[in-house]
């Protein structure tokens, strides 16, 4: 049962110490998990909690006097009704910069912290760095932010602003009597709750701890999973390694899976809960899909953390590399880390980046050109992959992603060409230009994914495509890996499993100098950077 201190979404001074001072000492604490981050957003949602056969549910809501009713059922309908304001309210939010991830966001946040603005990290659907709503409070104080901002020559930020004319509200029907709550917790004896949400193609999950309904920043609601850590990865790695893979593999995830968790506590502090149940966090999908071969890769794992220097490494990991991995700061902006550097993902001997840097557009074309030797070559199908994209497609995609970010040029009408204006030595797109018939547009490492759809990786070079007249139609990408490449591959894993790896192995070779420890108060979770 959750603590009396996290009911009704009360974040917990132990967050703010997690994230200050050396690691709990406790091996599995608690986690809170936003399972569905946006329940509301549409014009009736029917969210249903179902207790486990033989078990009742215990439904806690808070009366007017501040005292705390119980009630139980077997079963919790809730619903979402928009309710009428009195008269329109007007919200307004100055936004920094919007960004495809959270590691490109958190380092511009440290920016403008720097030049002593305060900030918070939200993701209404993109993350974005907004103005500290508690510091910002007013439209003249926002007006007064961006018009100084505006002075010092920066175009990057703009005022949001809605008209609200209906809130939804959080709704269920016991024993007769109708509830409307913002903030409800729900507990089990059995300590497992199903979770059903209508029109959603997603099967009925299975969570184990509690779950609480709270707001958020957006103006509907959080559905938050209550879980002990070691619960939590039960979840996790079924659904981000396979339940295929070697068992090395899996040991490798469970480490990898926890030290994530425990790194990233702070990044959903603006809606008051610490994680996501989605890709933009880890895959975690409740108890619905455990195997005996997962369960046995966290247990033989427990309370196991991977290291660099007494601080939890940046436990990244993404599908498939392509052949080679990525430094953190050549797909994110931020500070490199000492043990995600590029390194060819083989055992073998099939590639000296020393001679041939894949800066250099002709070698980076050889090495695409080669698909055997490498970990994936025989695990992955987007080892090596090849999309076309027609001018069209490119323009829509472009045009969209200016449009959301509010750049002046999204009303180019064309695309005259793309080129890669830089790349990186491990072969990655740093810079790429597209040319319209207004300017120039200018992307940057993973903005090149936020803006287009064709490619999977940022391992890649393009062709034009032209027709018999050459006139431009579109534009070929060819490549390999699939996600960000940086540290860990997941089928890189699966190969050095096979080979007879274990799982220690298999994580030093994707985070050199790293140790792998037990969780302890020596161990520091996560330390802003200087």
């Amino acid at each position: 049962m959750a603590s009396r201190a996290l009911i009704f979404g009360l974040v917990p001074s132990s967050l703010i110490v997690l994230l200050s001072s050396p690691a709990v000492q406790a091996q599995d604490v608690e986690l809170q998990i936003g399972i569905i981050q946006r329940y509301g957003d549409r014009p009736k949602d029917v969210l249903t909690l179902k207790a486990v056969p033989g078990d009742l549910l215990t439904v806690r809501i808070a009366e007017q006097d501040g005292k705390i009713k119980t009630l139980t059922t077997d079963t919790l309908k809730l619903e979402t009704t928009v309710q009428p304001l009195p008269k329109p309210r007007v919200e307004e939010r100055l936004v920094f910069s919007t960004h495809r991830s959270f590691e490109s966001a958190e380092e511009q946040a440290q920016y403008w912290k720097s030049r002593g603005i305060e900030v918070e990290l939200a993701q209404p659907d993109r993350w974005q760095v907004w103005a500290k709503r508690s510091i910002y409070k007013t439209p003249t104080v926002l007006r007064l932010l961006e018009k100084n901002l505006k002075t010092q020559g920066i175009q990057t930020s703009r005022i949001e602003t809605r008209t609200l004319t209906g809130l939804p509200r959080a709704t269920f029907i016991l024993n007769g009597f109708k509830y409307t709550r913002d903030q409800i917790e729900v507990t089990s004896g059995k300590g497992m709750i199903q979770v059903d949400r209508d029109n959603d193609n997603a099967p009925n999950r299975t969570f184990p701890g509690s779950l609480k309904l709270q707001p958020n920043a957006y103006g509907n609601y959080s559905l938050v999973n209550l879980v002990a850590l070691e619960s939590y990865l039960r979840g996790v790695v079924p659904y981000e390694i396979g339940t295929g893979a070697p068992q090395a593999a899996m040991q490798a995830q469970a480490i990898m899976a926890r030290t994530y968790v425990l790194r990233n506590l702070r990044r959903f502090t603006t809606d008051n809960y610490q994680l996501c149940a989605t890709t933009q966090c880890q895959v975690y999908f409740g108890t619905s899909g455990v195997t005996t071969a997962t369960d046995s890769a966290i247990a033989s794992t427990r309370g196991l953390v991977s290291t660099y220097n007494d601080e939890l490494v940046d436990a990244l990991y993404s599908s498939t590399t392509g052949g080679i991995t990525a430094p953190f700061n050549e797909v994110w902006r931020g500070k490199p880390r000492a043990y995600l550097i590029g390194k060819v993902d083989a055992v073998a001997n099939v590639w000296n980046l020393t001679q041939r840097p894949l800066s250099d557009e002709n070698n980076l074309r050889d090495f695409i050109k080669l698909k055997d030797g490498f970990n994936e070559s025989r695990e992955s199908s987007y080892f090596r992959w090849q999309t076309e994209s027609s001018i069209d497609a490119l323009t829509r995609d472009i045009k969209e992603y200016l449009q959301s970010i509010g750049n002046p040029l999204a009303g180019f009408r064309q695309i005259q060409e793309i080129q890669v204006m830089e790349r990186s030595s491990a072969g990655r797109v740093a810079k790429m230009g597209i040319q319209t018939d207004l300017g120039v547009v200018v992307l940057e490492k993973d903005e090149i994914l936020l803006a287009f759809e064709a490619p999977n990786s940022l391992l890649f070079y393009i062709d034009p495509i032209v027709d018999a007249s050459s006139n431009l139609k579109g534009y070929k990408f060819v490549g390999g890996g699939f996600g960000h490449a940086v540290g860990l591959s997941q089928f890189g894993s699966y190969a050095l499993g096979k080979r007879g790896f274990s799982y220690d192995r298999i994580l030093t070779f994707y985070f050199p100098g790293s140790q792998i420890k037990p969780i302890s108060p020596q161990i520091t979770f996560y330390r802003e950077p200087n």
